[in-house]
């Protein structure tokens, strides 16, 4: 296993990772989250529909890779990591309960993601494909170092989202999306030190590294057309009279409550350099400083220290 680590630009401290045990109240969140923005609010809600279940694969395979990780540093970030995932897939899994109260039922889509996560991605390669135990820890985890780039872009881009704001956008949704994106800049560098360590050495590891983003990147522009259709066609108050609009979408993105195909496109050749590594994504500070004053971060901390005290 290789025991290259990497750290922070301009000399950035290593930075320790715990998962916040928050919890939201989503009695008061209304269907359309972003007032009168129903295209807007269903594209930023495919992220409901596909992070528990993949939230939850992330962890299983990062528990069958612990083993090879010899680098006490990494081991320690990598635990973080899963008590961080584990908690994102919990409370996004909460939202498809709350939209399924308002009589958005997400299971018709949510059961094949469920399949492409826990059969097509599972411990073993699917219909019996011949390869070795190894290779295919290392190719999920390349996955995961692949979509943890997008997380950290997205992460990156709800911090900064002011028109989110001036939208008048819900509170509690925007904490969830908030708390949730700076954690994935917190963490935006654990998956890919997890894949360079574990991923073997020289050319074909660099190799892997671009079959990982050459898969998640059309995978998941796919995923997110047919989850933002699938929303916004369900959605119970347009009553089927609206479907998913690539001009309303761009009418969104120019609005701020979107981010730009630009953000989002670029952020795979950077991925794909060399050099490349994920510490140079976002500002950890900025996100340090939301969680210290995310509502949900800071009654999940003071509950935390409550039960210190006894």
């Amino acid at each position: 296993m290789s025991t290259e680590r990497r750290e922070g630009p301009q000399g950035e401290q290593h930075h320790p990772i715990s998962p916040r045990r928050v919890s939201f109240d989503w009695d008061g969140t209304p269907l359309h989250w972003i007032p009168d923005e129903p295209t807007a609010t269903h594209v930023i809600n495919v992220l409901h529909l596909l992070l528990p279940a993949g939230e939850r694969w992330f962890v299983k395979v990062f528990k069958e890779a612990l083993p090879l990780v010899t680098d006490p540093v990494l081991l320690k970030d990598v635990k973080g990591f899963m008590g961080q995932e584990a908690t994102h897939s919990v409370q996004h899994a909460y939202v498809l309960d709350h939209l399924a109260r308002q009589r958005l039922d997400t299971e018709p889509y949510t059961r094949h993601v469920d399949f492409l996560f826990e059969k097509l991605l599972g411990e073993a390669p699917p219909f019996g494909a011949p390869i070795p135990t190894q290779e295919w820890l290392r190719f999920r985890l390349s996955l995961i170092a692949a979509i943890e780039q997008f997380t950290a872009v997205l992460g990156t881009w709800v911090l900064d989202a002011e028109g989110l704001d001036g939208a008048g956008c819900d509170a509690v949704m925007l904490d969830l999306l908030r708390w949730h994106g700076a954690e994935e800049v917190e963490h935006r560098a654990v998956a890919f030190d997890m894949y360079q360590h574990c991923g073997g050495a020289g050319l074909p590891r660099y190799a892997r590294r671009i079959e990982g983003m050459a898969v998640v990147a059309p995978v998941l522009l796919w995923l997110w057309a047919w989850g933002a259709s699938y929303l916004i066609r369900h959605d119970p108050q347009l009553a089927g009279r609206a479907r998913y609009s690539l001009r309303e979408h761009n009418r969104a993105v120019r609005r701020g409550l979107l981010p730009t195909w630009k953000e989002l496109g670029s952020a795979i050749p950077r991925y794909l350099r060399r050099s490349y590594h994920p510490s140079q994504e976002g500002s950890l500070r900025k996100a340090v400083e939301y969680l210290a004053t995310s509502p949900a971060a800071r009654a999940a901390a003071g509950a935390v220290g409550r039960a210190a005290l006894g």
